[in-house]
């Protein structure tokens, strides 16, 4: 799946914003994201909550914020890029009643510009799997925003029966900020 699905919001190659195991510093970010990025930088989705998953989290609809990185793919990558990140978040078009996750647009803040502070919340510091999100060196530019407010994206939020389930019985991650705690080289996880 390299192009967004038939139904889906205008998208050009909007940022994608990634909140687990793809942040820097954690396994799947070296698998999928690493030379495939132009920039990195802290941002937050406002309007949702962070759920502990089997060894990776769930971002759901809700009254909250969920900390991550906002990324950019290197020009000539958006589609394979686009497909393996469908792939392992288990997305397989909109509403499919196989999806782990939905594919979404979502407006997401970048903490220091305009429209995106709310307290300490959103000022960047360590972030989601322990480590300074923005990652590598990489800088922020090619991120989507012009300081303007919020930022377009991609984000992968849990599919439909998922988050029925969570919200009957999951594990709300306080704060919106998710940490692995295991060990690089632990069980695959999306």
């Amino acid at each position: 799946m390299s192009t967004p699905h038939p139904g889906s919001p205008p998208t050009d190659e909007l940022p994608f914003f990634v909140y687990g195991t793809l942040l820097p510093g954690e396994p799947n970010h070296e698998l999928f994201l690493r030379g495939r990025t132009t920039g990195e930088r802290p941002a937050v989705l406002p309007r949702a909550l962070l759920y502990d998953g089997p060894g990776y989290p769930y971002a759901i609809d809700g009254h909250g914020r969920v900390h991550g990185t906002l990324l950019t793919a290197v020009p000539g990558v958006y589609g394979e890029l686009l497909g393996l990140l469908d792939h392992l978040e288990e997305y397989l078009g909109p509403g499919h009643p196989r999806n782990l996750y939905e594919r979404v647009v979502r407006e997401v803040e970048l903490p220091g510009e305009s429209g995106a502070g709310r307290g300490s919340e959103a000022a960047g510091g360590a972030g989601q799997g322990g480590v300074e999100v923005g990652g590598d060196g990489a800088g922020g530019e090619d991120v989507g925003g012009d300081g303007a407010g919020p930022v377009r994206a991609w984000v992968y939020l849990a599919a439909a029966a998922v988050t029925r389930s969570l919200r009957t019985g999951g594990s709300l991650i306080d704060g919106g900020r998710w940490v692995t705690g295991r060990p690089p080289g632990g069980p695959r996880t999306p």
